[in-house]
């Protein structure tokens, strides 16, 4: 697993972007890291890079944001809020996960076991200021 310091949220931000040039159809990528840790900055950057132009959030209080209109369709799911598994099939992740587009999970070591094989792991820690280690 390589590992990036990130300097600032920009650095954050570009570095999806350019992970994005690599994803393809069915691609699940599960974010880990503490609150303010860049996992929505980065998920910003991935929009970008897949030619999204709608503005991204974080969907902690709708639980999953839909964004059409790039290369391919960017779902952004956040389970912070969720306690069980149920819930989390509640949303309707088979759906998302089987689609056509990207999927990012945030909070996605919450529910570690509903991942799908394949799926890529990105960790996120917070460093010094700005900095933030992000492991690929």
């Amino acid at each position: 697993m390589a590992s990036i310091t990130s300097h600032s949220p920009q650095e954050t931000f570009q570095l999806g972007q350019r992970l994005a040039a690599g994803l393809r159809p069915g691609d699940v990528l599960a974010l880990e890291g503490d609150l303010g840790a860049g996992k929505t900055q980065f998920t910003k950057g991935l929009a970008a890079g897949l030619g999204v132009e709608a503005d991204v959030t974080s969907p902690t209080f709708t639980l999953v944001h839909e964004y059409p209109g790039g290369r391919l369709p960017l779902f952004h799911i956040d389970l912070y809020r969720l306690e069980d598994a149920e819930e989390v099939l509640g949303i309707g992740l088979d759906d998302y996960l089987d689609g056509d587009g990207v999927t990012v999970i945030e909070w996605a070591d919450k529910f570690a076991a509903l991942m799908p094989p394949g799926v890529r792991w990105i960790r996120f820690r917070v460093g010094e200021g700005d900095d933030r280690e992000i492991a690929l």
